[in-house]
């Protein structure tokens, strides 16, 4: 790195030690001691406690004054609401795509829940072309991939709605993939909640495997589903693949960057 690069990122290490206090509490499930506190920061007691007096006078700390307990103050709420307000899923999920596709040379997808069901509003594609017609605005069934994980994360009335409609022989043309009935469903719903992401494998289009992840937003709602699909034949579709690997990951990421918390999280 060039020295001048170097000084530009240079920090200021006593930010970075009192930022520990404010992950800890942004963590915790509850109001904390200044024992339990300096613990979570890695830190003494005594090393803590000038750190959250100006935090306090701040506002990103208040101590309750019967218990003495530490919490978050009020401008880290403002400060929170106001990182909410400027996010934006489809801008960080395309983002995050891109390299995505460019780590494991498949086809990507990323959809959302519009009124017509799962909806593809972004598509990377690889070098390793897949026989079916996929493209933003494509709706895709609830036996797919994406489908499926719609379909385990989202409110089941939602989803039972959806494929009672999705069965009526005017719309079933308009979706990718076959329109299962509700019970046919539950299996690969619960597929899906155990591996926390789904699998088909050359099916319900044949020739085609992939697999789909939910990113979460900072309420533990499913804000989009990333697919990543590829030709059966050159597709490790294998639980512990690389192709599933980095697809977690990148989901995992996509969900953080959103606020999601997966201890506090679904």
């Amino acid at each position: 790195m060039h020295p001048a690069e170097e000084k530009e990122r240079r920090g200021i290490q006593s930010i970075e030690v009192g930022g520990k206090i404010l992950v800890a509490l942004a963590d915790a499930k509850a109001p904390m001691t200044l024992k339990q506190l300096a613990e979570a920061a890695e830190m003494t007691p005594a090393k803590a406690h000038p750190y959250l007096v100006s935090y306090g006078n701040l506002g990103l700390v208040t101590q309750d004054p019967v218990s003495g307990r530490y919490g978050l103050g009020a401008l880290a709420l403002r400060m929170g609401l106001a990182c909410l307000r400027q996010l934006n899923p489809v801008r960080l999920a395309m983002s995050a795509a891109v390299t995505l596709g460019q780590r494991i040379h498949q086809t990507v997808a990323l959809s959302v829940w519009g009124s017509g069901g799962p909806t593809v509003i972004h598509l990377e594609e690889s070098s390793h072309p897949i026989h079916m017609n996929l493209r933003a605005g494509t709706l895709m069934s609830m036996s797919t991939a994406t489908g499926m994980v719609f379909g385990a994360y989202m409110p089941a009335k939602t989803i039972q709605t959806f494929v009672a409609h999705s069965m009526r022989p005017d719309n079933y043309t308009h979706v990718v993939g076959d329109c299962l009935d509700w019970q046919d469903l539950q299996a690969g719903f619960q597929e899906v909640r155990e591996h926390g992401m789904a699998r088909v494998i050359g099916r319900p289009i044949p020739g085609v495997s992939a697999f789909a992840a939910p990113v979460f937003d900072h309420d533990g709602n499913v804000a989009l589903v990333v697919t990543t699909l590829g030709p059966t034949g050159g597709f490790d579709s294998d639980w512990n693949s690389e192709n599933a690997r980095i697809l977690r990951e990148t989901a995992n990421e996509i969900s953080a960057g959103l606020g999601f918390s997966a201890s506090g999280g679904k």
